[in-house]
C-alpha cells in the first residue's frame, strides 16, 4: 500500500515538473561577467535589513551590531555607520537562559522604518530582549530613548517576523515571548496602546510572517472606506484533517482606524480577518502551500494593484517553485463578501472547522467602518456591538479562498528554490506594459522573468553571490537608475535592472525579448531605453522575438575566418561561444552538416574538438546559432575557421583515410601496409635505442600513428619492440 501511494505522488510530481508555465533563462551570466557592485565588512554578517530612500540617494542596512548608510548609486560608498552593541549585563542574562554567546546573545537589526524627515525607528533583537530605539539621520546616532521592543521585533534573529510603517504607526508580526510561542500581530503608535491579536490558534497557528503592506482603500472611496493593512504568512491549518502537520499560505487583513472593542476585545483588533491563498495546479491537484515572499505591485487606484508572490510545497524535496499573482479587487471581494467558517465538535471530542450557515450579525463583523456605518452612529470600532464582535472573535478565518489570476501559476521553475520576489510595470516601446519579475533564489542567482501573451520567457538569470547562499532581502529601486539590491548574511549586492550591453548584435538583443533594452542603429548597439537620451535614438525592439526587422549584416568573407593548423593526428578545438541558453548549435564542414553520430568528433557544449586529425578534416569549419522567435527561425554565424595540416616541409604526408566503421575483415590487398624506412645505425639514443634494443617510435612517427589504419600501426608496434620484418 506504502508502495502505491509513492508511486502515485511520484507520477504526479513527474506530471507537474513537466506542465505549467515553466521557462528556462535564455542568458546565463556569472559573477565576473557583469557589473556588479558590494559591500561588506570583516566581522560583520547578516546585511539582511534593507531601506531604500530614493529621495535621499540612501540604502540603510542593518546588520549585526551595525547599522550602515550607503551610497544608492554605489553601494560599495559608505557614507555612515553606527555600531549598535549589547551592553555586557545583557549579554550575560542571554547565556544564562542557554543561548549561544557568539550568535544569539548578539544585537541584530531588524526594524529600519522611516519615522520622519529626520528619524529613523530601529529596533533590534537585543540578545533575546527585543529593543527600540529612534536614530537621527542629521548626524547619524541613536537619540537614547529606548523602547520596548516586545510585539514589534522580534527575540530570535531566525525567526521569521514582517513590519511596515504607516503613518508613524509601526504595523508588526512577530512572537512576543521569549520562547517564540506566542505569535502576534500589532500596531504600536506613540498616542495608543499596543492593539494586537487575540491569542488564539483560531486566530494564528504556529504562524511564518513574510510581509506586510498598506493599501490606501480608504483614499477618495465614495463609502467612506477606510485603509487597511494586509498580512502575508504561512501557518499550520486547522480547517483541513492531516496525518501531520499541513501548512497553509494566509493573507490577513486589519483596518488601519480599528481602536479595538469597548468592552469585548478590548485593545484587541475587531477587524481580523483572514483568508487561503491560492497557489495551485488545479488540473493536476497540485499545491504550493509555503509562501516565501510577496511583492504588492501597487497601481493608482488600489483596484488595480496586483500581488505576487513566490511559493513552494511544503514537501521541500519536490525541487519545484512557483510565482502567483492576485488582483487586489478579487482579495477585496473575499474580504468583504466572504463566508465564514466555524469550529463544530463532532464525536464529542474532535473538532472540526465548517462552513458558518447562520445569519450573521450586522454590522458585517470584520469590516472597516463605513458612511452606513456613521448614519448608524457607530464612528468607530468602540461602538461596535458585542454581538459583532463576539462573532469576529469565534469566526476569525474565511471559507472562499483568494484565487490566482488565470487560476494557476504565472510561473513555475524546476530544482531552483525561490526566496525573494520583486516586480516592476515596464512600457515598452510598443506602448504596452510589462510586469517584469526578479526572483532570488536560496543559491545566490537572480531570475528575470516576464509573461508574454500567455508564455513565460525567462530574460536571464545572474549569479549575485559568490558563494552558494540564500538571498534574504530583495529591494527594488525604480527611479532613473534602475537597480535590484540583494541583502545576504555575507553582504549586500547592487545589480542593475538589465544588461543590454552584454548583447552585441541586434539579433541577440531583439531575441532577448527584454523590454529594457532595444537595439541603437546609430551606434550599433543595444542599450537601455530609459537611460537619459534614449528617447531621441532610433530603436528596433520586439518582444515577440522578431529579428527579422534587424538591418542586414554583411556576412564573413573567408579572410576573416580564423585559421587552425593541426599537426596530423593531433587535434583541434574549435571554440563558439553561444550565449543564449535557447539556441541551436549548428557545425558545418565545406557547407555539410556535421552530427554527434560523425565519427571521431566531440561535441562539446559550444565549442567542437576533432581528434586524430587527418587530411579528410581539412576545409572549412562554421558555427551557426540557431534561435527561435516569433514563430520562425533566426541562424546567424557565430565563428568561422579555416583548419589545416601542419607538415615540414620535407616529411612525406602520411596518407590515412578515416574509416567509417570497424570491419574484421582481412586488410584488401588495396590498403598495402605501411613501408616503415629502415633507421641508420648511428641515430642518437634520444630518438631510437640501438638496432638489437627495444626501439622507441620517434616523435614524427608516433603523431602520425594515431592516425594510421590499424594495420599500419601495428607495423610500427613490432617496429618498436626491434622486430624489423614480419
Amino acid at each position: 500500500m506504502a508502495l502505491s501511494v509513492l508511486g502515485v505522488f511520484l507520477g504526479l510530481l513527474l506530471e507537474v515538473s513537466t506542465h505549467g508555465p515553466s521557462s528556462v533563462p535564455r542568458s546565463s551570466w556569472k559573477q565576473d561577467d557583469v557589473n556588479l557592485l558590494e559591500f561588506w565588512e570583516p566581522d560583520v554578517f547578516n546585511y539582511t535589513t534593507l531601506l531604500l530612500s530614493e529621495d535621499r540617494g540612501v540604502l540603510y542596512v542593518g546588520a549585526r551590531e551595525v547599522i550602515y548608510q550607503l551610497n544608492m548609486n554605489n553601494v560599495s560608498i559608505k557614507s555612515n555607520q553606527l555600531m549598535w552593541k549589547v551592553p555586557e549585563n545583557d549579554m550575560s542574562m542571554c547565556i544564562l537562559k542557554g543561548k549561544s554567546k557568539e550568535t544569539d546573545c548578539r544585537n541584530y537589526v531588524r526594524v529600519l522604518q522611516v519615522l520622519d524627515e529626520d528619524n529613523l525607528y530601529v529596533c533590534g533583537t537585543h540578545a533575546f530582549q527585543p529593543l527600540c530605539d529612534y536614530l537621527s539621520l542629521q548626524n547619524f546616532s541613536l537619540l537614547n530613548r529606548p523602547e520596548d521592543g516586545r510585539g514589534k521585533c522580534s527575540f530570535d534573529p531566525g525567526q521569521s517576523f514582517t513590519t511596515v510603517m504607516v503613518d508613524g504607526e509601526l504595523y508588526s508580526g512577530t512572537a512576543y515571548n521569549f520562547l517564540g510561542s506566542e505569535p502576534i500581530i500589532s500596531r504600536s503608535s506613540p498616542s495608543q496602546s499596543l492593539l494586537r491579536t487575540e491569542y488564539s490558534t483560531s486566530w494564528l497557528n504556529e504562524p511564518s510572517f513574510v510581509f506586510a503592506d498598506v493599501i490606501r482603500e480608504g483614499q477618495n472611496s465614495p463609502d467612506g472606506d477606510d485603509d487597511k493593512i494586509y498580512y502575508f504568512f504561512t501557518e499550520v491549518s486547522v480547517e483541513y484533517e492531516f496525518f501531520g502537520k499541513l501548512l497553509i499560505p494566509r493573507i490577513a487583513r486589519v483596518c488601519k482606524g480599528d481602536l479595538g472593542g469597548q468592552r469585548t476585545l478590548q485593545k484587541k483588533w475587531t477587524s481580523f480577518l483572514k483568508a487561503k491563498l491560492v497557489c495551485s495546479m488545479p488540473e493536476l491537484n497540485f499545491v504550493f502551500n509555503v509562501v516565501h515572499d510577496v511583492f504588492i505591485l501597487k497601481a493608482p487606484h488600489w483596484r488595480d494593484t496586483v500581488i505576487y508572490g513566490v511559493f513552494t510545497s511544503q514537501w521541500g524535496n519536490v525541487g519545484l517553485s512557483a510565482v502567483c499573482a492576485y488582483n487586489m479587487s478579487s482579495v477585496h471581494e473575499v474580504f468583504s463578501k466572504g463566508k465564514y467558517m466555524q469550529k463544530a465538535t463532532v464525536e464529542q471530542s474532535h473538532t472540526k472547522w465548517v462552513r458558518f450557515n447562520g445569519i450573521t450579525p450586522s454590522p458585517r463583523p470584520g469590516a472597516c467602518i463605513t458612511n452606513l456605518n456613521r448614519m448608524q452612529s457607530i464612528n468607530s470600532s468602540l461602538q461596535l456591538p458585542d454581538k459583532t464582535l463576539q462573532f469576529v472573535r469565534d469566526h476569525p478565518l474565511l471559507e472562499d479562498p483568494v484565487l490566482p489570476i488565470g487560476n494557476g501559476p504565472r510561473l513555475i521553475t524546476k530544482d531552483v528554490n525561490y526566496t525573494q520576489i520583486a516586480v516592476e510595470r515596464v512600457q515598452a516601446l510598443d506602448g504596452n506594459l510589462y510586469d517584469v519579475i526578479f526572483t532570488a533564489t536560496d543559491k545566490g542567482f537572480l531570475h528575470k522573468s516576464l509573461v508574454l501573451e500567455g508564455e513565460v520567457h525567462t530574460v536571464e538569470e545572474i549569479q549575485l553571490l559568490k558563494n552558494s547562499e540564500p538571498i534574504k532581502t530583495l529591494v527594488l529601486s525604480t527611479r532613473a537608475a534602475r537597480f535590484l539590491y540583494a541583502g545576504s548574511d555575507s553582504g549586500v549586492v547592487q545589480c542593475p535592472t538589465a544588461f543590454c550591453e552584454k548583447y552585441l548584435s541586434c539579433v541577440d538583443c531583439v531575441l532577448a525579448r527584454d523590454p529594457y533594452c532595444a537595439w541603437d542603429t546609430h551606434s550599433t548597439s543595444c542599450i537601455n531605453i530609459f537611460q537619459d537620451d534614449a528617447q531621441q535614438r532610433k530603436l528596433i525592439q520586439s518582444l515577440k522575438g522578431d529579428a527579422g526587422i534587424c538591418p542586414p549584416v554583411a556576412a564573413l568573407s573567408l579572410e576573416d575566418y580564423q585559421q587552425v593548423a593541426v599537426k596530423p593526428g593531433g587535434s583541434a578545438d574549435l571554440a563558439c561561444q553561444v550565449r543564449s541558453n535557447l539556441a541551436q548549435v549548428l557545425w558545418k564542414l565545406n557547407g555539410h552538416v556535421l552530427t554527434e553520430a560523425s565519427r571521431f568528433l566531440l561535441l562539446g557544449e559550444n565549442g567542437l574538438l576533432i581528434y586524430s586529425v587527418t587530411s579528410e578534416d581539412t576545409g572549412r569549419y562554421e558555427c551557426w546559432s540557431v534561435e527561435s522567435g516569433a514563430g520562425q527561425n533566426f541562424t546567424r554565424l557565430v565563428a568561422g575557421y579555416v583548419l589545416r595540416l601542419d607538415l615540414p616541409d620535407n616529411t612525406p604526408l602520411l596518407s590515412a583515410q578515416r574509416p567509417q566503421s570497424v570491419s574484421r575483415d582481412p586488410t584488401p590487398a588495396s590498403e598495402a601496409p605501411l613501408a616503415v624506412p629502415r633507421p641508420p645505425v648511428d641515430v642518437p639514443s634520444s630518438g631510437w635505442r640501438g638496432v638489437d634494443g627495444p626501439r622507441l617510435i620517434p616523435p614524427l612517427l608516433r603523431e602520425q600513428s594515431w592516425a594510421l589504419h590499424p594495420h599500419q600501426a601495428f607495423l610500427l608496434f613490432c617496429l618498436a619492440l626491434g622486430e624489423w620484418y614480419l
